[in-house]
C-alpha cells in the first residue's frame, strides 16, 4: 500500500478538475492547494530521510506500477487541457475566471506535465523519451528535453549551466536569463550533434527542428479548431507551465559552485552539488523530485528508489514551500544565503 501513495501526486489535476467544473471562484482553488495547502502541509507532516534498502530498490524497479504511475500523466494533463480549450471557447468568462483558469492549467502542465516528462526524458526506452517530450508540447518547452539531458546534466553547478542561479541572483531575474539561454544553448547542442553526426539541418535528427514545427502547428490547431481566445489562454498557460519549471530550476542549484581541478576541467557533479528536500508532501506530489542531489548523482536512477544523502546540501522547507519563498527575494536571500558554503557560492 505505501506504493500507492504517489497517488497523492494526482491530487492537484484533481483540484483543477473540480475549478474547471464548477468555474467561479472554484477556478481559484488550484493555485491555492498547490502554494498555500501543500506548503502548510509540510510543515506538519515530518521529515523522512529514511532510503530503502537494496533489495526493496530491486523489488521496486520491477514493479511496474510506478511506470505507470507516469505514463497515466498523459491523458490527465492533455484531457484537462483539452477541457479547458472547450470551456474557453464555448463560455463567456469574467476575467478573474478567466486568469484562474490559465493558472490553474498552467501549474498542471509544469507539475504533472514538465515534471513528469523529466523522469520519463531520462529513461532508456524510446517510447517512454517519447511519452516524455509530448508531455512537454502543452508548455512549448520541448526543447528542454536537449538541453537538460545534453547541457545541464554535464554542466549544473557551474557558470556555463543557464539552470543554476547564481548567489544573490533573484528568481525574477532567472526566469529571464534561464529561459533564454537554454532555448539558445539547446540549439547549440543540436547543431553539434548534428555536425558529429554528419546529418544536415534537414534532418530527422534535428529534434530543435521538429519540435518548432509540432509547436506551432499545435497552436495552429488550438486557433483553428477553439479560437482566438483559446489560443490565447494556451499560450498564457504555457507560461505558467514553464515559469514553474524555472522556479523549481531555480531552487534546485541556487549558488552552488563545483570547483575546478588543477587541470582546469570542473570536479564531477557530487552529492554537494543539487539542494536536497526531505519533506514527504513535496516529495510525493512530484514524483522525488526533491531527492535532487541522487538524482543528479546518478541521473539514469528511477524516482522510486531515490536516496538522501547526509552530505547533500539540505532545503530547510519541502520544495512547493521553497518556490513560494524565492517569490520574495529578500526573504529567500536570508534563509539561503547563510546555507551556501563559502567555497561553493556563484557570484
Amino acid at each position: 500500500m505505501k506504493d500507492l501513495k504517489y497517488l497523492a501526486a494526482f491530487s492537484i489535476p484533481l483540484v483543477c478538475f473540480l475549478g474547471l467544473f464548477y468555474k467561479g471562484y472554484w477556478l481559484w482553488a488550484t493555485p491555492v492547494f498547490s502554494f498555500v495547502c501543500i506548503p502548510i502541509l509540510e510543515l506538519v507532516f515530518p521529515v523522512d530521510t529514511n532510503n530503502i534498502k537494496p533489495d526493496e530498490a530491486d523489488s521496486k524497479l520491477k514493479l511496474k506500477l510506478f511506470d505507470w504511475l507516469l505514463y497515466f500523466n498523459l491523458p490527465i494533463v492533455f484531457g484537462l487541457l483539452i477541457f479547458g480549450l472547450n470551456i474557453v471557447s464555448n463560455n463567456t468568462l469574467q476575467t478573474y475566471e478567466f486568469i484562474g483558469m490559465v493558472f490553474s492549467v498552467g501549474i498542471v502542465l509544469g507539475v504533472n506535465g514538465i515534471n513528469v516528462a523529466h523522469e520519463l526524458g531520462h529513461r532508456q526506452t524510446t517510447n517512454e523519451r517519447y511519452l516524455g517530450k509530448a508531455l512537454l508540447l502543452p508548455s512549448l518547452y520541448m526543447h528542454f528535453y536537449i538541453e537538460h539531458n545534453f547541457g545541464h546534466h554535464l554542466h549544473a553547478a557551474t557558470p556555463e549551466d543557464p539552470a543554476t542561479a547564481r548567489y544573490n541572483q533573484s528568481v525574477y531575474s532567472f526566469w529571464i536569463t534561464s529561459t533564454v539561454r537554454q532555448y539558445l544553448k539547446a540549439w547549440k547542442i543540436q547543431l553539434s550533434l548534428l555536425k558529429n553526426n554528419n546529418k544536415s539541418f534537414l534532418s530527422v535528427k534535428n529534434d530543435m527542428f521538429w519540435f518548432a514545427v509540432i509547436q506551432v502547428s499545435y497552436l495552429a490547431a488550438i486557433m483553428l479548431f477553439f479560437g482566438v481566445t483559446a489560443f490565447i489562454f494556451a499560450i498564457l498557460a504555457a507560461i505558467v507551465g514553464f515559469v514553474l519549471l524555472e522556479t523549481v530550476n531555480y531552487i534546485e542549484h541556487y549558488g552552488l559552485l563545483r570547483l575546478k581541478t588543477k587541470s582546469g576541467r570542473y570536479e564531477r557533479v557530487k552529492e554537494i552539488h543539487s539542494w536536497n528536500s526531505n519533506h514527504v508532501i513535496g516529495r510525493i506530489v512530484l514524483y522525488e523530485l526533491t531527492r535532487h542531489s541522487d538524482h543528479h548523482y546518478k541521473s539514469s536512477k528511477k524516482y522510486q528508489v531515490l536516496d538522501c544523502h547526509e552530505e547533500s546540501p539540505q532545503m530547510p522547507f519541502g520544495y512547493p514551500t521553497s518556490m513560494v519563498l524565492a517569490m520574495i527575494p529578500p526573504l529567500w536571500f536570508k534563509i539561503m544565503n547563510k546555507r551556501v558554503p563559502n567555497t561553493m557560492i556563484i557570484d
